[in-house]
């Protein structure tokens, strides 16, 4: 069966949310690991459900991924302007990787970035170590802003995010 990519259920939080902090976990994405603050917000999806769409990848039944696609510059977007979409903590399982999910959760934002009126752009925040998915990206259509590159914790003078736009 093939991947669908839908709107997550509620009873299905919890898995998407511990496949978020796992996969930021096991990729070294968390400055302070464990104890890293972030974590709890990766794990929060009821919380992002509230303010984005969250959305999964399932196979057989099964989630392997999500995304939060934040429309317009939503409550949850961190850079989206005017006239943007944004795709914030996408993730996949670790066991699902290389299989498409990524990119089928990707599509998804791109076709929900389509379908919003007055949206021109998606865009996207990613750390510089995330070298998979920057070939993801770029294989979809994204493109480098260099220009919005930015830093989410500006204490830690190493944390720097790359962004990328995807025009519509």
């Amino acid at each position: 069966m093939d991947i669908v990519v839908r709107r997550a259920e509620p009873a299905e939080y919890e898995v998407v949310g511990e496949i978020t902090a796992q996969a930021y976990l096991r990729d070294g994405l968390l400055d302070f690991g464990d104890d890293d603050e972030y974590l709890g917000e990766l794990r929060d999806v009821a919380e992002r459900a509230a303010a984005a769409e969250v959305l999964v990848a399932v196979r057989d039944g099964e989630v392997l991924g999500g995304v939060a696609f934040v429309p317009s510059g939503g409550p949850m977007a961190d850079i989206a302007g005017p006239g943007e979409a944004e795709i914030r903590m996408l993730a996949v399982d670790h066991a699902a990787r290389g299989r498409g999910v990524g990119e089928a959760l990707v599509r998804a934002c791109a076709d929900r970035a389509r379908a919003t009126e007055g949206c021109v752009r998606l865009i996207l925040s990613t750390q510089p170590t995330m070298h998979a998915a920057h070939r993801l990206y770029e294989r979809l259509g994204f493109v480098r802003t260099p220009e919005r590159d930015w830093n989410p914790l500006p204490d830690l003078l190493d944390l720097s995010l790359l962004t990328y736009a995807l025009t519509l």
